[in-house]
């Protein structure tokens, strides 16, 4: 007799509700991705993907569970919690003068001493994070003069030296020409195969979303409408229902390609 192993799940959200005064911003939605897996989410706009990042990050206040492994996020303390999920956010707060290094440094605060200073090893990890994502050159440029492209792989760099087991990106492909695009997240998948990170992204592009994500999760109007293997939710019936537009959707080989298809 043979008995069934349950696929040990990195990151899980169970029933999750989110409420803006009455009006509930996610409601009840249930998800995971399992170790070293890339979750793509994915939905119309005000769907609740940011908003479910969020909580996933445990920086809003939710009913239900999120839980990395056996862990419930809420009773893990913040410091603790910095060391165990790293937030790429779509539009990050950026410090008026900071240079490149010292940005990427604040991803090590968690790892530092309270009152302490910065270590041999923390320097250590910024220069190789400034390596990894070909940043060594602007380590002493102010962030706010870099490009688009520059600044998204500085935030990213910063997320990378917390040295987390699960990674969140909300658009990390937001305002990036096709080649910046196609660096940024083939980066992320180098990492996430280096590393054995787990990675959840929201992503607008769908084609994208299906070339790098494992699993995709569809929201609309908050709730879970699809979920499953790309071939499965990305489907002309699915995405002409949740996003009201016209859509054809190809398969080239594995690879999932959503046209949208104009009128007349």
């Amino acid at each position: 007799m043979t008995t069934a192993v349950t696929e040990r799940l990195a990151l899980e959200a169970r029933n999750v509700t989110v409420r803006r005064g009455k009006r509930k911003t996610l409601d009840a939605v249930s998800c995971g991705v399992s170790k070293g897996g890339w979750l793509g989410v994915v939905g119309p706009n005000g769907a609740g993907k940011t908003t479910l990042l969020h909580a996933m990050a445990g920086l809003l206040h939710c009913d239900g569970e999120i839980r990395f492994g056996d862990v419930a996020i809420e009773t893990v303390p913040i410091r603790q919690r910095a060391r165990m999920v790293a937030l790429v956010p779509q539009n990050p707060l950026i410090p008026p003068g900071m240079t490149v290094s010292a940005y990427v440094l604040l991803g090590r605060t968690s790892h530092l001493p309270r009152f302490g200073r910065e270590s041999a090893a923390d320097l250590d990890a910024v220069a190789g994070a400034l390596c990894r994502l070909a940043l060594e050159g602007l380590h002493d440029r102010v962030l706010t003069t870099l490009s688009g492209g520059e600044c998204q792989r500085a935030c990213i760099a910063r997320a990378l030296v917390q040295e987390t087991d699960v990674l969140l990106l909300d658009e990390p492909t937001a305002g990036l020409d096709m080649r910046h695009q196609l660096d940024a997240l083939d980066l992320v998948d180098q990492l996430r195969a280096e590393r054995h990170l787990t990675v959840v992204s929201t992503l607008h592009d769908l084609t994208l979303a299906a070339q790098y994500a494992d699993q995709l999760l569809l929201l609309d109007n908050g709730r879970v409408a699809v979920a499953g293997a790309p071939h499965d939710v990305l489907t002309d019936s699915h995405l002409e229902r949740h996003y009201g537009g016209r859509v054809r959707v190809l398969h080239d080989g594995n690879n999932v390609i959503v046209v949208p298809v104009r009128r007349g």
